[in-house]
């Protein structure tokens, strides 16, 4: 994928983090509604044995909580991005290809596989690769996991 193309895709990009986030949301919120209706039917009726099961919804509910505030916190952080920004040297909001991958400089959502077949890897500013390329160019190296690689493009 070129990156005229990919200044083309950049909305795209944008959109797919957006979808993948918005998803997370809605998982992580289903699963604590269902997790508060088994609770709910729980205190209908009364077991020793309950308590454990009880303990182990609330530890789910706990983690499904602390999931869900985690994915809205990148949802706010995606929102920040300018989309029309240029800049040379890496920072957030950058698009990044090299000679092994292309990284949106964004949210920690992964791999984003795009329309026409390429794949995008969405990583935030805590990412440990980042620390290696930001405020690099075109035509720079870094090295990460003992691999060097080459920045073809930055957006």
């Amino acid at each position: 994928m070129k990156l005229n193309k990919m200044v083309a895709n950049k909305a795209e990009l944008f959109n797919k983090c957006l979808d993948t986030v918005n998803r997370q949301i809605e998982k992580y919120q289903n699963e604590m509604d269902q997790i508060k209706q088994s609770m709910e039917n729980n205190d209908a009726h009364t077991d020793y044995d309950e308590d454990d099961s009880k303990g182990q919804l609330l530890g789910d509910f706990e983690k499904y909580a602390e999931y869900l505030d985690n994915s809205r916190k990148m949802k706010e952080k995606l929102s920040k991005i300018d989309r029309n920004h240029y800049t040379e040297a890496i920072d957030f909001g950058s698009i990044v290809e090299t000679n092994e991958n292309y990284y949106f400089i964004s949210a920690a959502l992964g791999k984003i596989e795009m329309e026409e077949g390429s794949s995008v890897y969405a990583i935030s500013t805590d990412a440990p690769i980042f620390s290696e390329m930001k405020g690099k160019k075109a035509g720079d190296k870094f090295s990460f996991n003992g691999k060097e690689q080459e920045i073809k493009e930055v957006h």
